[in-house]
């Protein structure tokens, strides 16, 4: 099934059953679609609050996936975690019910839109897609969302306008953008990751690249005009570009740049000044999430004002530089960093926050980064005062390879590794003094460790 086959169900009365319906990208989903005047009802693995949510608006939720649940309905949705073994995909096939993806019917619905901006990009997905919600939102466009993470301003990580622009975060990961409608494509960055998906850098950036042509003939693509890739990604591209970045010959590029616990910049357009922005989040990546965004901006139409008061009440996506509270004095912050790139950014961005020390607690995300760039993670993990090193986090996949992040520790002078989150938290609550910033780092349940030296 196709984007285009997915056009025949979105009709008033149509029945849709969701897979995997309390997911981050499903539930917002199932909101959309019964907004639509379709009938939606879905299952998920277990409750939760957005479970619970999807109930109070009057959307069924069966806890636990059996195959009669799929009976009655008129297509289906899955979340990419439902594979082909899940017992209501057998089941939609045995019966011919059609089955879609979840980046299908976002690309479906995305066509609805006269403005639809996909931000992608290897880092910085979550930010900037923040940051142009922000924007978005302060210019009173009314947009829908869909984030990758929790936004404060929303409470949540979507929000269903009644704009004719839609944002959407949007993941290269199984090429699961490649279904979108862009009139907006986004590039952040092109880097060496998802390589179990890939295979090698040049299988990243010819998904990207295919990703961008997706923008119609008058759409947009915006992109980092220093980073190699990128630029190589997409040249020779046949649709109207717009660069960002520190370089000269970038479209959008700051002037005046002050950096200390944010960043102060004029932003010039195409050599003439377009705005003056004040980040209250700290790093140089975040200039670059924010250059991006004002590039979208700009095609959107949206004011240098509206832009400036957009990105100065950002404070930040969850899990991004996030303050968790105090341990002993010390200042506890959490962020997503999961690639040796995002580690680098990260300790750029702490380096000019103050602070006398940084105790860093690290947790690899998949046993295959943790091999695929494990001198990368030697090199940057060294970074730190001092690191602590908490057992990789599995994610989707089963460790065939016997990597643990204790080859890493072994690696690392001054390095520890424990197996276990209790131990972690106790060696770092007996280090921690006045002057220092403890950061807990990784994609996976780490933030679990700077909560526990927060409760004490």
């Amino acid at each position: 099934m196709t984007v285009s086959d997915f056009f025949a169900y979105m009709k008033p009365g149509k029945i849709g059953h969701l897979i995997g319906i309390g997911g981050v990208s499903m539930s917002p989903l199932a909101e959309v679609l019964q907004s639509k005047g379709l009938t939606i009802r879905g299952s998920d693995m277990q409750d939760s609050p957005a479970v619970e949510a999807l109930r109070q608006k009057g959307i069924p939720v069966s806890i636990g996936q059996k195959a009669e649940n799929v009976k009655g309905a008129d297509f289906i949705v899955r979340t990419a975690a439902a594979r082909d073994d899940n017992p209501e995909v057998a089941a939609a096939r045995e019966l011919g019910i059609p089955l879609f993806e979840r980046t299908q019917a976002w690309g479906a619905i995305m066509q609805h839109y006269r403005n639809g901006v996909c931000v992608a990009g290897t880092h910085g997905k979550t930010t900037t897609t923040s940051m142009l919600t922000h924007i978005c939102m302060a210019a009173q466009l009314d947009p829908t969302v869909m984030i990758g993470g929790t936004l404060p301003l929303l409470g949540s990580g979507y929000r269903l306008g009644k704009g004719d622009t839609i944002i959407l975060e949007s993941c290269e990961y199984y090429n699961s953008y490649h279904s979108f409608s862009p009139t907006i494509a986004v590039i952040l960055d092109v880097d060496d990751d998802h390589l179990d998906f890939f295979g090698n850098l040049e299988n990243v950036k010819k998904s990207f690249r295919t990703f961008a042509e997706l923008t119609p003939a008058d759409g947009l693509v915006v992109a980092n005009r220093d980073d190699a890739n990128s630029m190589s990604a997409l040249a020779g591209l046949d649709r109207p570009l717009c660069t960002f970045g520190f370089s000269p010959e970038a479209d959008v590029r700051p002037d005046k740049l002050t950096e200390g616990r944010g960043a102060e910049f004029d932003v010039l357009y195409r050599g003439e000044k377009w705005g003056h922005i004040r980040l209250q989040i700290p790093g140089r990546h975040n200039v670059y999430n924010a250059l991006a965004a004002c590039a979208a901006a700009i095609r959107l139409g949206v004011s240098p004002e509206d832009a400036a008061r957009g990105l100065e009440a950002f404070r930040g996506a969850a899990r991004r530089i996030e303050y968790k509270g105090s341990c002993r004095g010390a200042d506890i912050y959490d962020d997503y960093a999961h690639h040796p790139s995002e580690f680098a950014a990260l300790m750029q961005a702490v380096s000019r926050m103050g602070y006398e020390r940084v105790l860093a607690v690290f947790q690899p995300h998949t046993y295959t980064r943790t091999q695929q760039h494990f001198e990368d993670f030697v090199k940057v993990l060294s970074q730190p005062d001092k690191v602590w090193l908490a057992e990789i986090y599995a994610a989707r996949e089963q460790n065939t390879l016997g990597i643990s992040s204790k080859d890493l520790a072994d690696r690392i002078p001054g390095a520890e590794f424990y197996p276990d989150f209790a131990s972690i938290a106790e060696s770092v609550r007996k280090e921690a003094k006045p002057g220092d910033m403890i950061l807990t780092v990784g994609a996976g349940d780490v933030y679990k460790i700077g909560e526990m030296l927060a409760e004490k």
